[in-house]
């Protein structure tokens, strides 16, 4: 609580172990709180509650996405959802809890993500389909984290375009 992380190597591995070490319950504690928060902030307009999250960011944005209130969530490379991993749980039960989505979603994955295979990324999209969801899926030829903008993973290219498909799926859902 109140850590506040480098963006370099050691921020990157104290990130990883204080993720490794939270529970689903408590992630979802602090979603709740977060929603809560900006639901009463005045510069949030009334309904328009969004998630969006990267890797481990990625699921927790998925997640955020069962809360009733939440209309709109992107989830780029969101690392294990397939398999149900998360933090200190080897089972998050994101993919059973699918059908409390309410609102729409936009999910992007790279197609060599080692991460999240391509029978993961199906799994994903299966329970999405079953459970009747609103979602789009978009499939760069990149790797996982192809959006940061360092390290040899980076694809320039594929960022420029799922940042636009981004901001145009926020804008649709938000924009009157």
């Amino acid at each position: 609580p109140g850590t506040v992380i480098a963006f370099d190597d050691p921020g990157r591995e104290q990130g990883l172990k204080d993720a490794a070490s939270t529970s689903v319950a408590h992630f979802d504690a602090d979603c709740r709180a977060v929603l809560d928060y900006l639901s009463q902030h005045g510069k949030v307009a009334n309904g328009k509650l969004g998630a969006g999250g990267f890797c481990i960011g990625g699921h927790l944005a998925f997640r955020a996405a069962l809360q009733p209130d939440v209309r709109a969530t992107v989830c780029f490379y969101p690392t294990g959802v397939h398999v149900g991993k998360l933090g200190k749980d080897a089972d998050s039960k994101t993919l059973e809890r699918v059908n409390e989505i309410r609102g729409e979603m936009l999910i992007v994955f790279g197609s060599s993500d080692p991460h999240i295979p391509a029978d993961g990324r199906s799994k994903i999209q299966n329970a999405l389909k079953q459970a009747g969801t609103k979602f789009s899926i978009i499939e760069y030829p990149a790797e996982h984290a192809f959006m940061r903008d360092e390290g040899p993973r980076y694809d320039p290219e594929c960022t420029d375009r799922a940042w636009s498909e981004a901001i145009r799926f926020y804008y649709q859902i938000f924009k009157a």
